[in-house]
C-alpha cells in the first residue's frame, strides 16, 4: 500500500472516531451539527464518580445523639442532679408566677401617652401643639415591698401574706420644645419623705432640673432638687401638672412598670430552664 492510500486511511478512521473522550484528545475530529454543549455533557456523563477529586465517597452519615435518659427530650447525654432539680423548680415557679400575673397583657397607651418598649427600656410619648412630652424609664432593679400595703406579721400565723412587690422607678421627663429641652428626673418618695399636708401629697418629687439644647452631654449643667428654691420646686411641679406629669399618672406608670417587669421576670425565668433543658 503506498503512502497515500495509507494517509487516506488513516483520515477515514478519523473521522469516524465516536468516543468522547477521544475526541476531546483530536480536536479537528468534529461531527457536523455537534455543539461544544452537547459535548461537555456527554464528557460529564461519562465522568467516573470515584475519581480522586469526588468525595461522595468519604461521606459518612452521623448517628443522632443519644437523648438524656430522664425523659426530656435533650440531646444532652445526661442532666446532672443540680440541672435536673432547677428545671423542676422553675417549672412551679413558672406555674406560680403565671398565675399571680394581675395584668395578662401590657398596654399600648398609658394616661394619654404612647408606649414603646425596649427591653428593660420603657419610653411613654405625648405630642401638643406646641410641645413633645417624654417620659423614660427602666425597669431593671426597681421592684420593692409595698411599704403602705404591708401586714402585720404575727408569729402564730402559719403562712403570712407578706406585702405585693410594686415597682417604682425613677423617671426621666423632657419637655422638647424645638431643638430645646427642659428636663426633670424625679423618683418615687419613700412613706415617711411624703409631703402630707392640707397643701400637698405628692408621691414623686424632683431630683434634678436641667436644660440643654440638642443633645444632652456630661457637660450640661444640671442643679438638684433638694437645694432648690421652695418656690421654684412648687412652681416646677406645678409644671409638670399641667403636662400630666401628675400623682395620678405617677401611680398609672408604677401599675405599668411593675406588671411589665413581671412579664420580663416570667420571661427570664421560660429562658433559663429552656437553656438548662
Amino acid at each position: 500500500m503506498n503512502g497515500m492510500m495509507k494517509a487516506a486511511l488513516r483520515f477515514s478512521s478519523f473521522k469516524t472516531v465516536t468516543n468522547p473522550l477521544k475526541q476531546a484528545l483530536y480536536p479537528g475530529n468534529t461531527i457536523a451539527g455537534t455543539t461544544k454543549q452537547q459535548f461537555s455533557r456527554t464528557l460529564w456523563h461519562v465522568c467516573s464518580t470515584k475519581s480522586e477529586e469526588s468525595n461522595v465517597g468519604n461521606l459518612k452519615l452521623k448517628t443522632p445523639t443519644s437523648l438524656c435518659s430522664c425523659g426530656c427530650g435533650s440531646q444532652r447525654l445526661q442532666h446532672t442532679k443540680s440541672e435536673q432539680e432547677l428545671v423542676q423548680f422553675l417549672s412551679e415557679e413558672i406555674a406560680a408566677e403565671c398565675k399571680a400575673r394581675k395584668i395578662k397583657s401590657i398596654p399600648s397607651r398609658i394616661d394619654g401617652f404612647d408606649v414603646k418598649l425596649d427591653g428593660a427600656e420603657v419610653t411613654l410619648t405625648k405630642k401638643t401643639e406646641n410641645e413633645i412630652v417624654i417620659v423614660t424609664f427602666n425597669v431593671n432593679h426597681t421592684v420593692d415591698t409595698d411599704a403602705d400595703s404591708e401586714p402585720e406579721i404575727s408569729p402564730n400565723m402559719d403562712k403570712p401574706d407578706f406585702a405585693e412587690l410594686k415597682s417604682k422607678p425613677s423617671f426621666d421627663v423632657d419637655l422638647q420644645l424645638g431643638d430645646q429641652t427642659l428636663s426633670f428626673t424625679c423618683s418615687f418618695l419613700q412613706s415617711d419623705n411624703m409631703q402630707q399636708s392640707e397643701d400637698y401629697n405628692d408621691i414623686f418629687g424632683i431630683d434634678e432640673v436641667t436644660i440643654f439644647n440638642g443633645e444632652w452631654s456630661d457637660k450640661t449643667y444640671a442643679v438638684a432638687g433638694d437645694v432648690l428654691d421652695g418656690c421654684l420646686y412648687d412652681l416646677f411641679m406645678n409644671l409638670l401638672e399641667e403636662r400630666g406629669i401628675s400623682n395620678e399618672f405617677a401611680e398609672k406608670l408604677s401599675d405599668f412598670s411593675t406588671a411589665y417587669e413581671h412579664s420580663l421576670y416570667i420571661a427570664l425565668l421560660e429562658s433559663t430552664k429552656k437553656f438548662v433543658s
